[in-house]
């Protein structure tokens, strides 16, 4: 199983490196975790188009995305399952940039996922996405984290 998190933009702060970092290591034993970064661009457009540049013909392609739907961390770990059942075990997770998502990128997607109907940075959104997938897995094997 694979999974992708092209995020435009660098995690600029030190903490939030190292929360990421944190997570990464949590998740070496289930899965393999890519992080490709694309630097911000001019148009919400160019961003879309760059981070489709980067997606796997056979990814399942989830959008974070404020429109998106919100899942329980039981249901979004079910998700994941219900997929990996199917066969796929490629998973790609796209995080916009400050002004959102482009139009094009909102079509290619497989799934929108909402993490809250509040507004995050997009550098706090991996952090949290991060932390989800993990808690995902732990779910998932029947492992103490979640509750």
């Amino acid at each position: 199983m694979k999974i992708n998190i092209i995020s435009i933009g660098k995690l600029k702060e030190k903490f939030l490196r190292e929360g990421a970092a944190e997570y990464l290591k949590r998740l070496r034993p289930f899965v393999k975790v890519e992080i490709v970064e694309i630097p911000e661009c001019k148009t919400v457009d160019e961003e879309a188009e760059k981070i489709l540049s980067r997606v796997s013909k056979n990814s399942k392609l989830f959008v974070l995305d404020v429109f998106g739907e919100e899942l329980t961390s039981e249901n979004f770990a079910k998700k994941i399952a219900d997929l990996t059942l199917t066969g796929e075990s490629d998973f790609t997770f796209a995080i916009g940039g400050a002004f959102g998502l482009g139009e094009e990128l909102r079509k290619a997607a497989d799934f929108k996922l909402s993490l809250s109907k509040m507004t995050f940075t997009h550098q706090m959104t991996r952090i949290i996405l991060l932390e989800q997938i993990y808690r995902a897995f732990k779910i998932n094997r029947g492992e103490p984290y979640h509750w």
